[in-house]
């Protein structure tokens, strides 16, 4: 199995900033898009931003400008640098992959736990 654990998540005031991190493990032979999603209860879980293998990224409007994605093939890793944060980003953050577990397998979509980030006034 696969499995995607985030971190970095927490309180921050307004103008602040956060690096939120999550590493996949498990049997894994590639991972292909990674992104970044974001949902607030009661609202639909809404893609913030996308890495490709070959790094290339896209973001949604509310995180141009303001927020990284980035990703460390070597660890497994992507993350998500988020500065000059407004209340309006509070929610649960979540990442995600398309992961090859076999060189002959199709990819999967995993989801990690979520992890919370709120932005205080």
């Amino acid at each position: 199995q696969v499995q995607l654990k985030e971190s970095g998540g927490g309180l921050v005031q307004t103008g602040g900033s956060l690096r939120l991190s999550c590493v996949a493990s498990g049997t894994i032979f590639s991972i292909e898009t990674m992104r970044w999603f974001r949902q607030v209860p009661g609202n639909v879980r809404e893609l913030v931003a996308t890495v490709d293998t070959g790094g290339s990224t896209a973001y949604s409007d509310p995180a141009k400008d303001r927020f990284t994605i980035s990703r460390d093939n070597a660890k497994k890793a992507v993350y998500l640098q988020m500065d000059n944060l407004y209340p309006e980003d509070t929610a649960v953050y979540y990442c995600n992959a398309d992961v090859r577990m076999t060189a002959t397998s199709k990819e999967s979509y995993y989801w990690g736990q979520g992890t919370q980030v709120t932005v205080s006034s």
